[in-house]
């Protein structure tokens, strides 16, 4: 009844308010050379809008890419020197726009969204003085030059993937063992909670680190997706993920009595969560803040931004520990709750 009666309203609020593509209050950085008054006119006026935040000044162009590798700004504005002396004497000045194009959706609308008030504020000042003046827009997408939506759609991919593949299946097969008894024989013999658990995820820990290894081998010969960083550490990222998923695939199967119960409850608790909140296809930053915070409990979220970093960005460890660590701790949780559910059904 909860299934029945719950999930449509769920869904109905989920894609009522996540499903936008708006932008809103996203993360930028102004790399002012001139800082005179024309350019910080116009610095203020994209700030002053509801869809940009100023994060940074920027003071070298040196420092461009390694803010963009921390994650939070999505944009970088780079005013010319004597931004000013060239609108009034020259009537012509420009803009350098850089945007992190590792979400190309994003980064066109980011892109646009500056272009049109850059476009407002040349109108306003062409009837103040009357001749006609020009402000050319230059950008430039990092990460991403030919704004291929692939880059953007495989690393969701690959989370939803893994994330159904290894917590649907270990939860439903599980849960048959419990219908079939066989889950009882365990439970009544010398292991121990912590080894029912470990001998149950080991195998489809294989299994699915096979899985992952076959889309990534897909991913780059099919579609072009680049390992900008350590193959390393992302098949090592990909592992932790996998045995935090099987994890929470064998938490379900320890509260669901049977197949039909794990299977609704791993489709209701992951896949719309996986697809909706965890930034692979709508902007977090859209979101109203309460299902912001939720998108802060969902794995996947953190698992889509390390996979991004590492093949797009090529950062290091030192750039993702804080994502990893996230992912790490879940992986404990999870772990934890599925022995003590055990541990009760041993009493």
């Amino acid at each position: 009844m909860v299934i029945l009666f719950g999930m449509p309203v769920v869904q109905v609020l989920i894609f009522g308010f996540a499903i936008s593509t708006e932008i809103k209050d996203a993360q930028i950085a102004i790399l002012d050379y001139s800082k005179d008054h024309m350019s910080m006119e116009l610095s203020n006026k994209i700030i002053s809008s509801d869809y940009f935040i100023l994060s940074e000044n920027l003071q070298h162009e040196s420092q461009i890419e390694t803010i963009f590798k921390a994650g939070k700004v999505k944009e970088v504005i780079i005013f010319g020197d004597q931004f000013a002396r060239k609108m009034e004497k020259e009537k012509n000045a420009s803009i350098h726009i850089i945007a992190d194009a590792s979400d190309p959706n994003t980064a066109n609308l980011l892109v646009n969204y500056t272009t049109g008030i850059i476009q407002d504020y040349m109108m306003d000042k062409m009837g103040e003085r009357g001749p006609p003046i020009k402000i050319n827009t230059e950008y430039k997408m990092l990460f991403n030059p030919e704004i291929k939506s692939v880059f953007m759609f495989v690393p969701g991919t690959i989370t939803v993937l893994l994330m159904l593949v290894s917590a649907m299946m270990t939860s439903i097969s599980i849960a048959r063992e419990k219908e079939l008894g066989t889950m009882e024989v365990l439970l009544v013999s010398p292991l121990k909670p912590i080894q029912i658990v470990v001998g149950k995820v080991i195998p489809y820990v294989v299994f699915s680190f096979i899985n992952a290894i076959t889309i990534l081998i897909l991913a780059f010969f099919v579609f072009g997706m680049p390992v900008q960083g350590s193959l390393v550490l992302l098949l090592a990222e990909s592992l932790l993920f996998i045995v935090m998923a099987l994890a929470l695939g064998i938490f379900i199967s320890t509260i669901a009595k049977n197949q039909q119960t794990a299977m609704m409850v791993s489709m209701f608790a992951l896949l719309l969560p996986t697809l909706m909140l965890s930034g692979f296809i709508f902007p977090i930053e859209n979101m109203p803040m309460p299902l912001q915070w939720l998108c802060n409990i969902m794995p996947t979220k953190w698992f889509i931004i390390i996979l991004k970093d590492i093949m797009l960005k090529g950062v290091g460890l030192s750039h993702i520990w804080q994502e990893t660590l996230i992912i790490f701790g879940m992986t404990i949780f999870f772990i934890g709750l599925s022995v003590k559910k055990f541990k009760i059904r041993l009493e």
